[in-house]
């Protein structure tokens, strides 16, 4: 698997630029450069498709109505949509789908086991039963390997691998850095798109939606799920 420097120098030698040597060389404006639209290559991809699924499973305690989900999940990055269950009954986990219907249901409906999410919170209704174990699916927020094979969640080391498609990477940080020098970009960026949607022809789910914090979730930054 290609670390992301041997990418971004292959990358190089399409953009016809000056091959980076070390990422993290703050002196080099092309190999600083480099990292920042790998970074954001990887960012990007990472609110595409499954390219990692876990578990995760969040125990409730006696009275307890708000569960922070990195306390569950550190590294949480967005739920796998219709994932939710509870353990024991497998009955799935309904929520509220508008501030309205949420505060009906907490003030005036007698409904239980009924959330939102709210800044990375799971947020009941009301309090669920004690010791009730929910689980539910969800993609981490990783976007490398290690030399090591240790999972991260940001660039560290030249020798850092994507647990991305290689190809993709490449395509993506190469449209990026012709936007970035005033250059044509049309061609690359149609074919990362193609490639993109090639990739998760089958398996992106337009209809996911992400419970990380969010700003294209809404203007209030809270994601109602159903």
């Amino acid at each position: 698997m290609p670390n992301i420097l041997k990418i971004c120098q292959e990358v190089s030698f399409l953009a016809c630029v000056q091959k980076p040597m070390d990422l993290f060389d703050e002196s080099s404006e092309t190999d600083s450069l480099f990292l920042y639209l790998a970074k954001e290559t990887l960012l990007s991809l990472l609110s595409y498709g499954n390219w990692q699924v876990k578990e995760g499973v969040l125990r409730t305690r006696k009275g307890q109505t708000d569960y922070l989900i990195s306390d569950v999940c550190s590294d949480f990055h967005s739920l796998v949509n219709n994932t939710i269950y509870i353990k024991d009954s497998g009955e799935k986990l309904i929520g509220s789908v508008s501030p309205e219907e949420f505060m009906k249901g907490k003030f005036f409906a007698n409904t239980s086991l009924k959330f939102r999410i709210q800044n990375g919170i799971f947020r009941f209704l009301t309090p669920p039963p004690e010791n009730i174990k929910i689980i539910f699916s969800y993609r981490p927020s990783t976007l490398v390997l290690s030399e090591k094979g240790e999972e991260k969640s940001d660039i560290t080391e030249n020798t850092d691998s994507p647990i991305f498609n290689t190809h993709l990477v490449k395509l993506g940080i190469l449209w990026r850095w012709l936007k970035r020098s005033g250059l044509n970009y049309s061609e690359e960026f149609n074919e990362y798109e193609r490639e993109l949607k090639l990739n998760f022809a089958g398996s992106l789910s337009s209809g996911d939606i992400a419970l990380s914090p969010s700003f294209e979730a809404n203007k209030e930054g809270i994601v109602y799920v159903r």
